[in-house]
């Protein structure tokens, strides 16, 4: 039985909590007491402790006892909670999805000798992992992935709900995008070249460039097409760009009647209310991941479909729950496997050996299913 440690206890973490709780130890940090007592009243078997890990920068005597920390917080603290936890000396599996370049810390992690796997969620994650894994087999010449979070119910006028704080889907919404094309790194605007895809089982959503390659862009340099695109209802990113190009996302301070203020942080706060999740609305996940190349010189072409929706019976959202349980399946592979010390992306750790079949198998197992389309080409 190990003893795991989960930063953050929002809708990621009690996911991760309840999912790892049978077979291990569990506490989850927050400063948020009301979310700790949440998770406690699911399963009174998780241990919690209050603790800010934005304000308090040396993690050592919290994290002391554990074999394991899952970083789960809100994606603009992410990073300096890794760095802090790598600092401290503990192996760490990421799902802050920080807009930071996490080799930055490599150096960090191998100088303590502890590894840190970054990204393990839907996209970036499981997509990355499906990437790693093919890239061992064939000569992959084309990546391509469509992924969304969305409401069952549209409701007017932005159609979306997400689990993630606003701050951190507005980044994604403002983060100049960079995927490969003819081999070569093309920056664009976030919520360009939007467009309406067919998307089997859900109808028309439209999809548009956001920066989701992240560690490909890195890691996967020798193939020559990848692009990443965010599925929406339609209309959705019309009415975003009308408010980022209005400066309603602008971090640049504004004065009114004598108060300073930031732009970002109070159209945050006003779609807090409108975008957040609630525990029991309808939702679904869905995924599109195409990979294309050369096996065994044959043109092959692997599309992984993944359509997952909030059913009742289950505690958690889809979103939670195929984020949270990738974060899971990741860490329960490595309590069981050693890995190098250093920053380890998804990719990378899916093309270790076993690792994407013990991934796919524990998502199969939690009814998370991944369709695969095997076609040969020519």
């Amino acid at each position: 039985m190990a003893k795991i440690i989960i930063f953050g206890a929002g809708q990621i973490g009690a996911a991760i909590a309840l999912d790892l709780i049978e077979n291990n130890s569990i506490t989850c940090v927050d400063v948020n007491r009301k979310a700790l007592e949440k998770i406690t009243k699911l399963n009174s078997k998780i241990e919690t402790t209050v603790f800010d890990l934005q304000q308090k920068k040396d993690y050592s005597e919290l994290t002391k006892e554990f074999d394991l920390v899952i970083n789960a917080v809100s994606g603009f603290i992410g990073f300096e909670t890794l760095k802090r936890t790598l600092i401290a000396g503990k192996n760490v599996v990421d799902a802050s999805f920080f807009p930071e370049n996490c080799f930055d810390l490599h150096h960090l992690a191998k100088k303590n000798e502890v590894y840190a796997v970054v990204d393990c969620g839907v996209a970036p994650g499981m997509d990355n992992i499906i990437l790693g894994y093919l890239d061992t087999k064939m000569e992959v010449t084309k990546f391509e992935c469509l992924v969304g979070g969305l409401p069952t119910k549209r409701i007017w006028p932005f159609n979306f709900k997400t689990l993630f704080s606003p701050i951190d889907v507005i980044q994604e919404y403002t983060r100049p995008v960079r995927y490969i094309e003819n081999g070569d790194v093309v920056e664009k605007a976030a919520l360009s070249d939007c467009e309406l895809m067919d998307i089997k089982r859900v109808g028309t959503l439209e999809a548009f460039n956001t920066d989701g390659l992240r560690t490909l862009i890195k890691t996967m340099e020798h193939i020559p097409s990848m692009k990443e695109k965010t599925l929406r209802y339609p209309g959705h990113c019309e009415y975003i760009q009308v408010l980022r190009d209005s400066g309603f996302f602008s971090n640049t301070p504004l004065e009114l009647k004598g108060v300073e203020f930031s732009p970002l942080e109070v159209t945050a706060r006003i779609l807090q209310d409108n975008w957040m999740l609630s525990n029991n609305e309808e939702e679904f996940t869905v995924v599109r991941t195409t990979i294309e190349g050369d096996e065994k010189g044959k043109n092959k072409r692997y599309i992984y479909r993944m359509l997952d929706k909030t059913e009742k019976g289950f505690t958690h959202s889809s979103m939670a729950r195929t984020n949270g349980y990738t974060a899971t399946a990741v860490a329960t592979f490595l309590m069981q496997n050693k890995i190098e010390p250093g920053i380890c992306a998804p990719e990378t750790f899916g093309a270790l050996d076993g690792a994407y079949k013990f991934v796919i198998n524990y998502l199969e197992e939690r009814g998370v299913h991944y369709r695969i389309e095997e076609t040969t080409l020519s």
